[in-house]
């Protein structure tokens, strides 16, 4: 079996192959290593048969619909699962063949109704149902501390202790456990009797995920988070410095439109000399009225620099192929200690 475990901050994602056929699958990607993922599996020569998610996310952003229709290949899912869209749903007890490997589905539910485990050769993956030294919460959409004790000590508990136990999230750095490992010293499973795990699981008290609201929404729609939006724009358009905007400011460069897409308010605390200003807000609907020429070269910028890449796109795909954004935006410009007019150094909102 190929092995690769990817980590992206307290997240986990793996790499499974057969050595023997090169099918492999990848379990709980990353939205943000989408390229990665690519690169480990070319490198070893692995053709990706599926790409699985082992439940409903709340706290990452999938890549499994990105992966899939960039590869040619199913997403796969618990048949609980209500994201739409899932090209394969799987339950309890079913294979998913990979080659010469048996990946054995364990429906899970406690953190989501549709969380599962898989099991294959040595080891279990186990989502967000088992983690090193704790367990999923129970307190996101569709979460159940009943469930999550009868998946824990009916179903998962009773597998081969010397399993290794890898999970979809780790924030100590450790590599993996066993199932014996964990019973015998993972705090949570020391509540061994129903009320006193549920009792655990109700008092908790955890604050929510940084990115709870967005990334159910993506994860269940298919739709695309703000990041993804951001890092396709800036795939569309050029970039240019803020040296080369100063130098071409400072000498009148009359063939460059500088336009502030920034609300007024900020829009007058200081901005770029000369700049137009057309709210990015209002971009569709006013720009043949301020950009009549559709020919001329176009720098857009905002205070961060992401509103302003967002708006190049939609200028180039509306035909303002000569638009470009500025790197860094305002706020780089202001602490660069280059001029603004308007407001001089005040601090801009938004």
């Amino acid at each position: 079996m190929i092995f690769e475990q990817v980590t992206t901050g307290g997240c986990r994602s793996y790499l499974v192959g057969c050595g023997d056929s090169c099918a492999a699958v990848l379990i709980d990607p990353e939205v943000s290593q989408v390229d990665r993922y690519l690169a480990l599996a070319a490198r070893d020569g692995l053709r990706v048969r599926y790409v699985i998610d082992t439940h409903t996310h709340a706290d990452h952003f999938s890549a499994t619909r990105q992966l899939a229709r960039a590869l040619g290949v199913p997403t796969v899912m618990h048949r609980a699962s209500p994201a739409p869209g899932v090209d394969m749903r799987v339950d309890d007890g079913e294979m998913l063949v990979v080659g010469k490997l048996r990946m054995r589905v364990l429906h899970t539910p406690g953190h989501t109704r549709d969380s599962m485990c898989l099991v294959v050769e040595d080891r279990v993956f186990t989502g967000d149902t088992l983690l090193i030294g704790g367990t999923g919460r129970t307190d996101l959409p569709t979460g159940d501390a009943h469930a999550l004790y009868d998946s824990l000590f009916g179903r998962l508990l009773k597998l081969d202790p010397a399993l290794q136990v890898h999970p979809a999230h780790e924030y100590k750095g450790r590599d993996h456990s066993t199932i014996g490992e964990e019973l015998a010293s993972n705090p949570r499973l020391q509540h061994r009797e129903r009320e006193d795990f549920v009792a655990l699981m109700h008092g908790l008290n955890l604050s929510m995920p940084t990115h709870v609201t967005e990334a159910l929404r993506t994860n269940l729609s298919g739709g695309k988070t703000v990041a993804q939006m951001l890092a396709e724009a800036a795939a569309r358009v050029p970039f240019m410095s803020l040296d080369e905007l100063l130098e071409r400011s400072t000498r009148g460069d009359t063939d460059l439109i500088v336009l502030d897409v920034r609300e007024r308010e900020a829009f007058m605390a200081g901005h770029v000399a000369g700049a137009r200003h057309l709210p990015r807000g209002q971009l569709e609907l006013r720009v043949n009225e301020e950009l009549p020429d559709p020919t001329r070269r176009i720098i857009t910028c905002c205070e961060f620099g992401r509103i302003s890449t967002l708006a190049a796109a939609t200028l180039r795909e509306m035909g303002f192929m000569r638009a470009v954004a500025l790197d860094g935006g305002i706020k780089a410009w202001r602490e660069a200690g280059y001029p603004l007019q308007g407001g001089g150094d005040t601090p801009a909102p938004g």
